[in-house]
């Protein structure tokens, strides 16, 4: 599946504006644009937002770790946020912790256009059997 047929399977990320970039089962790497569309109050990026393109990439990553026919669902997302972001777009880089039989642990950080670390999110994820029809 390519990166797109892999985002299409998830609209409210794409009707977030998320982009993926890339994906193999070491990294995965989305970004979204700051828009007023994205923001709350000072025309700050909502946390929202950001928490939104974290469960993209950390279910991308947990996804590309579990056996062929398998699914999984997110258990716990725990996010901490360190600046705000008012203008550019944010990159989150999703990377595996712990691949286990039946749980996919995800650290994701976001970072600005400088480089800067902008949350920082670990997530759990259960494996389920096969998929259903």
């Amino acid at each position: 599946m390519d990166l797109h047929e892999m985002l299409a399977t998830m609209p409210f990320a794409v009707k977030s504006g998320i982009k993926l970039l890339s994906a193999n089962t070491a990294e995965v790497v989305g970004n979204l644009a700051w828009s007023e569309d994205v923001t709350t109050t000072g025309q700050i990026m909502h946390g929202g937002a950001l928490t939104t393109l974290a469960d993209t990439v950390g279910a991308v990553s947990a996804y590309l770790n579990i056996p062929s026919g398998a699914s999984r669902v997110t258990t716990a997302s725990n996010a901490v946020f360190a600046r705000q972001v008012r203008r550019g777009a944010v990159t989150a880089t999703a990377r595996p912790l712990h691949v286990g039989r039946k749980t996919v642990l995800v650290s994701i950080d976001i970072t600005d256009d400088e480089g800067r670390l902008v949350s920082q999110v670990t997530q759990s994820h259960a494996v389920l059997g096969e998929l259903g029809p």
